[in-house]
Parts: C-alpha cells; sequence; structure tokens
C-alpha cells in the first residue's frame, strides 16, 4: 500500500472510531469522511461499506487490546498482577463506547489470540495461587463486557470490588 493510501486509511480509522463511540455503529460515513479530511469517495474506495470499516475497526479495537495485555505482563510482578491491570485498561472510558458500539462486529482469529493469551494469564495466577481457580477467562471475558459495553450504567468501584474478589490473596477470603 502506498504511503498516502496508509495514511488515508489510519486517518479514516482514527475519525471511525471517535464517531462510533460518539454517536454509535451508525454514524453517518459523510462525518467519518470529514473528520478523518478525505472525501467520501476516498472513504468508501477504502471501505466498500459500513460493515467493512467496522469489521477494520473490530480488528484495530482487538489488537490494542492484545497491545495492552503485552504491557501489562511486561509492566507487572506477576500474572495476576498484570489480569488486573489488563481488566482496567480494557474498561477505561474511550475504549468502552468503542466496544459496545462494535458488539457484533466481527474479528474472530484476532479475538481467538487475545482470548487465548488471557487464558495463559489466568492459568499462571491461578497455579501462582494468586486468582480464584473458580473463575475463568470466560468470566473475565464476561466481566470486560459488562464494564466496557456498558459504560456509565455500573459504577467504576465495582470493578475493584468485583477484582478484589477474584483475589484469593485479599483479607478475609476463605480458602479453598
Amino acid at each position: 500500500m502506498r504511503a498516502d493510501a496508509r495514511r488515508n486509511r489510519d486517518r479514516i480509522l482514527e475519525a471511525a472510531r471517535d464517531a462510533v463511540a460518539e454517536r454509535g455503529a451508525d454514524a453517518p460515513m459523510e462525518l467519518i469522511a470529514r473528520r478523518a479530511g478525505v472525501g467520501v469517495g476516498t472513504l468508501y474506495r477504502r471501505f466498500p461499506d459500513r460493515s467493512v470499516l467496522l469489521a477494520a475497526l473490530a480488528e484495530q479495537y482487538v489488537h490494542e487490546l492484545m497491545d495492552g495485555l503485552d504491557r501489562a505482563v511486561a509492566a507487572e510482578p506477576d500474572a495476576w498482577a498484570a489480569v488486573r491491570a489488563f481488566v482496567v485498561y480494557s474498561v477505561e472510558k474511550g475504549r468502552g463506547a468503542t466496544a459496545a458500539a462494535l458488539a457484533g462486529a466481527s474479528a474472530p482469529q484476532a479475538r481467538q489470540a487475545l482470548v487465548q493469551r488471557l487464558d495463559e494469564l489466568v492459568r499462571q495466577a491461578q497455579a501462582d495461587g494468586a486468582m480464584r481457580s473458580d473463575v475463568g477467562t470466560g468470566d473475565l471475558m464476561d466481566l470486560l463486557n459488562v464494564f466496557a459495553c456498558h459504560p456509565g450504567v455500573i459504577p467504576e468501584r465495582f470493578l475493584s470490588l468485583i477484582l478484589d474478589g477474584l483475589d484469593r490473596r485479599q483479607p478475609g477470603r476463605p480458602s479453598r
């Protein structure tokens, strides 16, 4: 891809991300093109219809989450701390609106890679005795869905309370 075409694609995806976060998956294509600084024809050449644009946005979003997971693993002292940091990162305000708007857009291979990597981390945290053994990766993905796809519905402090409940090392937690 030519450098100018790559820049246009990147600007379109950035503008689409903002517009979708603000207005949902039905954000006007004309608005996205205007914000990207390209013509509507350029947008449609890159993304022939809304579903193609949303799929590309979903793919980018999942890769961003994977990068966040990798950063958490590199920065945190153990697997449970990395899981916790990743969950908090994943539900930050800007990502939540995007997640809600993209719920249903597909990026199955990227999502599968993310879930697999998170599962490895969850299993390590459990093997270390830091995370409850009766909670799986699917439960964490559901937790992310609740907080990321419904921003503002559940008070943010509940996320900390839930994460504390998953930590086997928290005082007052019975051992199993």
